[in-house]
């Protein structure tokens, strides 16, 4: 919104009216930014995974006498971010009152109200159907490919043969042609939280398959999809990991940020508490509160990144992650950082590593996950509870530098949510060499904001 000077002209009103002009213009201003911030934040958008999204495929494979037969496909193409037991749960509104006459890999968590069948009892008579994936070891004749994996999906970066969930559902009291048939509507997911926002099912063009000879292609009889995105403002309003920082030039730790991850309404127990040897005090509970160890972070999750060694064309990085919640082991994990010197990764030694391209011109992401039946497992709080790798990383002689905190991650998202860094006035500082205070930092900028202000206003 520009300020319109045109409209406090001096010789039509007075001084004290168009101040009150601008000064009203300001504020919508101020508004409008706020606004457009909190608006951003909440938005499902991951800079580092800008296609990131879980795309749900319904494809009609045979009409019935009142309905039809679908398979549904859930694809996960988030690059890093997966669904973690104890799975998906995927939910919709019928447009009009259909019923699920079978499901094949999946179940629907209530039946609802049936009272008025007989004979042949639905599935589920329920206008909002909430459906959950079939546990591992379930009879063939209750699976489909891709089904009954407990809800786990793995992200596509990390396994895209595992990033793919299905289940067959038999629909009633539906349309039985492609004109008739009503797609469902105010489709959720929760990935198993809260996070992922769903559009509108829409319909595209109809899926084709390849027989088992891959001498014959056929097709859905009607196929839509729907798109769910993540965000991690809507998932939680506080952050689920932290940050601390180590060097060898410097003996100072930087921990995590005190209360990195909130520190209201959170119970955690002391690590040598005799309660840890109570039977049970290790089983999830239905709802995922976690019990934490009491740390000043009270953080589930803490990486640790510490500048190792120094070479003369190399240096090297240990990262550790460690898990502070004893209620919950985290498989298939996944750890993103984003520093410039990561497109000279020579040598990761315990860890598999993927670099992240997002914008083709930029090589600056990778993702690190564990080895397969090695350290895939981060288990949960305890001795055993964190994993641990070291990176050799070729340097840049014309950027590579010890100063100002360059060797830090500018980034870290651990499972696909981005952890809290400590304040950049804190990190570990060569000798010789004083950080600048982020306190002068701020009454710089505050003074210059307000500054301009003024002189906008007078």
């Amino acid at each position: 919104m520009e300020l319109n000077s045109s409209s406090c002209n001096a010789e039509e009103i007075s001084t004290k009216r168009c101040r009150t002009c601008l000064h009203f213009q300001l504020r919508w201003m101020i508004f409008i930014f706020l606004f457009a911030f909190l608006f951003s934040s909440a938005a499902a958008y991951d800079p580092l995974d800008p296609t990131g999204n879980i795309t749900i495929k319904w494809d009609v494979i045979s009409w019935t006498a009142d309905g039809y037969v679908a398979v549904v496909t859930m694809n996960n193409f988030q690059m890093y971010r997966h669904i973690m037991s104890p799975g998906w749960t995927l939910g919709w509104s019928w447009a009009k009152k259909e019923v699920i006459w079978s499901m094949v890999g999946a179940q629907t968590t209530e039946q609802g109200d049936c009272s008025k069948f007989k004979g042949n009892i639905p599935h589920c008579c329920k206008k909002t159907p909430t459906v959950v994936d079939l546990l591992p070891g379930v009879p063939y004749n209750q699976q489909i490919a891709n089904c009954c994996k407990g809800g786990v999906i793995a992200a596509w970066g990390q396994d895209p043969s595992a990033s793919v969930g299905a289940f067959q559902v038999s629909v009633g009291l539906a349309g039985t042609t492609n004109k008739t048939v009503k797609l469902p509507t105010n489709f959720t997911l929760l990935g198993p939280g809260p996070g992922y926002t769903c559009g509108p099912a829409k319909v595209v063009p109809s899926t084709t398959f390849l027989t088992p000879d891959l001498r014959r292609k056929t097709q859905a009889l009607m196929t839509w999809n729907v798109t769910c995105t993540y965000s991690q403002f809507l998932a939680s309003k506080n952050p689920s990991c932290c940050v601390s920082l180590s060097s060898f030039y410097n003996d100072t730790i930087t921990p995590c940020p005190k209360c990195a991850c909130g520190c209201k309404n959170k119970n955690c127990i002391k690590s040598d508490s005799k309660l840890l040897s109570v039977a049970g005090v290790n089983t999830p509970r239905k709802d995922n509160t976690p019990l934490l160890q009491c740390t000043t972070h009270m953080c589930p999750i803490r990486v640790h990144w510490h500048v190792k060694l120094n070479y003369k064309d190399y240096w090297r990085v240990k990262i550790a992650i460690t898990n502070f919640n004893y209620r919950l082991n985290y498989t298939q994990w996944t750890l993103v950082a984003q520093h410039p010197n990561l497109n000279n990764v020579t040598e990761v030694f315990s860890f598999d590593y993927k670099p992240l391209v997002p914008y083709q011109s930029i090589n600056d992401t990778g993702m690190f996950y564990g080895m397969k039946y090695f350290n895939d497992l981060l288990m949960e709080a305890g001795p055993a509870g964190n994993v641990q790798s070291e990176v050799l990383l070729e340097k840049n002689q014309d950027t590579f530098t010890l100063k100002k905190g360059w060797a830090f991650p500018r980034k870290v998202y651990f499972n696909g949510d981005e952890c809290m860094l400590p304040s950049p006035d804190t990190y570990p500082h060569l000798p010789n060499s004083a950080p600048v205070s982020s306190t002068v930092i701020t009454s710089i900028i505050t003074a210059s904001v307000i500054y301009l202000i003024i002189m906008v206003i007078t």
